[in-house]
């Protein structure tokens, strides 16, 4: 049976707690932050972003996941012709990239997590050579999106 709820508010799959050793730790960054969860804890949390054994502890631990065709180039400042272009925040003006798309405008992390998998697959054409992504923050839900990205860029 498939459910269709409509688009999802938070537009990534779950945070991911391990809670099978003495401290808990994140398997897979999600809608839950880590800067939440060490608010109810009351102490720092590890992340960890791949099983050293190789076991699978957790879906979406693998190395390389969530990939679109084209290969994706993080932290861009600019995009080349060829390109197209993710970009973050408002005011963005920076040059080039044949198509752009921009996560969220107001600089919003909630609403580029909702953005992300159908603004890549959007980009995701053959007639672009990759996909540029701008930096996005490394907090908050900025961390799962960065996850997601950095699994997507791996080839």
């Amino acid at each position: 049976m498939i459910l269709a709820g409509g688009k999802s508010q938070i537009g990534l799959e779950s945070t991911v707690l391990n809670l099978t050793s003495p401290k808990p730790s994140i398997l897979r960054p999600g809608g839950v932050t880590k800067e939440q969860l060490e608010k109810v804890l009351g102490y720092s949390i590890e992340t960890v972003t791949h099983a050293d054994d190789g076991a699978k502890l957790s879906p979406g631990m693998l190395v390389s996941h969530y990939a679109p065709d084209l290969p994706l180039r993080l932290n861009a400042d600019s995009a080349k012709d060829d390109e197209a272009f993710l970009m973050f925040g408002p005011g963005v003006f920076i040059k080039g990239g044949a198509m752009r798309l921009n996560l969220s405008e107001k600089g919003d992390l909630n609403e580029a997590a909702a953005n992300l998998f159908a603004m890549l697959r959007q980009l995701d054409q053959p007639c672009f050579h990759s996909i540029a992504v701008m930096q996005i923050p490394d907090v908050g839900l900025g961390a799962a999106i960065n996850d997601r990205l950095k699994r997507a860029s791996v080839r």
